[in-house]
C-alpha cells in the first residue's frame, strides 16, 4: 500500500506512528476516576473564584476611594500655578477698588462686601455629599459587577459538569477545561472614576441611586 503524501512527500514510518498514536489520545475517552477528580476540581475552583470575586470587590473600592481622594495643588504645575499668581494678584486689585467703593458709600470696615481666590484641588469631589453620593454609585456598580461574575462562575460550573458526565470527553480536552475559565480580573474590570461621575449625573442613575437609599418605593 502506498504511504499518503504529506506537503507533497510521502509519510516515514515515524510519522505515521506518531499520528496513530494522536488519534489514539484524541479518541481515548476519560476514565471514571478522571471524571470525578475533574468534577472535584470545578467544583473547588467554582469556589476559589467565588472568593476571588468578593476579594475583587474590596480591590475595586479601594482603587476608586483612592481616585476620588486624589489631590491637585496648584503648586505642582507650573501652568496651574502660573494661573493662580494672575487670579490672586487680580483678586487683590479687585479687593482694593470694592473697599474703596465701600468707603464712599460709608460702610463700616467691619460690614463691607469683599471677594476671594480659591483653589480647588479635588474640585466639585471635595465637597462630602459629592463624594458620598458617588461612593454610594461606586458601591453600586462594584455589587452589581460581582454578582455578574459569580453567576459567570457558576454557569461555567455547571456547564463543565455536565458536558463530562454527558458528552464522554476525552483526556486532552479535559486538560484544555483547567485554563477555559476567564480570570476574575477580565470579568470585573477596573471601575474608573470619571465614568461613575457619569453615571451620577444622569437621571436615571441619580434616581437609582436614590430608590436604592430610600425606604420607599416610587
Amino acid at each position: 500500500m502506498r504511504r499518503k503524501p504529506i506537503n507533497g512527500r510521502p509519510v516515514t514510518v515515524a510519522e505515521r506512528q506518531r499520528r496513530h498514536r494522536e488519534i489514539a489520545v484524541q479518541e481515548a475517552p476519560m476514565t471514571r476516576l478522571e471524571r470525578e477528580d475533574l468534577q472535584r476540581l470545578a467544583r473547588y475552583r467554582e469556589k476559589i473564584l467565588k472568593s476571588a470575586a468578593r476579594q475583587r470587590s474590596s480591590e475595586l473600592m479601594a482603587d476608586f476611594e483612592q481616585q476620588a481622594a486624589s489631590i491637585y495643588d496648584y503648586d505642582k504645575d507650573e501652568v496651574w500655578k502660573a494661573a493662580m499668581q494672575f487670579a490672586t494678584e487680580a483678586a487683590e486689585e479687585a479687593r482694593q477698588r470694592v473697599a474703596a467703593r465701600s468707603a464712599e458709600l460709608g460702610i463700616a470696615e467691619n460690614f463691607r462686601p469683599t471677594l476671594n481666590v480659591y483653589w480647588l484641588s479635588r474640585g466639585r469631589d471635595g465637597v462630602k455629599e459629592r463624594r458620598n453620593e458617588l461612593r454610594r454609585v461606586a458601591k453600586t456598580r462594584i455589587e452589581a459587577l460581582e454578582k455578574e461574575a459569580i453567576v459567570k462562575i457558576e454557569v461555567h460550573t455547571a456547564e463543565t459538569v455536565t458536558r463530562i458526565i454527558a458528552h464522554g470527553l476525552t483526556s486532552t480536552a479535559a486538560r484544555e477545561f483547567l485554563d477555559s475559565l476567564p480570570a476574575v480580573e477580565t470579568l470585573m474590570p477596573p471601575l474608573d472614576v470619571e465614568a461613575v461621575r457619569t453615571m451620577l449625573e444622569t437621571p436615571k442613575s441619580r434616581y437609582y441611586v436614590f430608590y436604592l437609599n430610600s425606604d420607599e418605593e416610587p
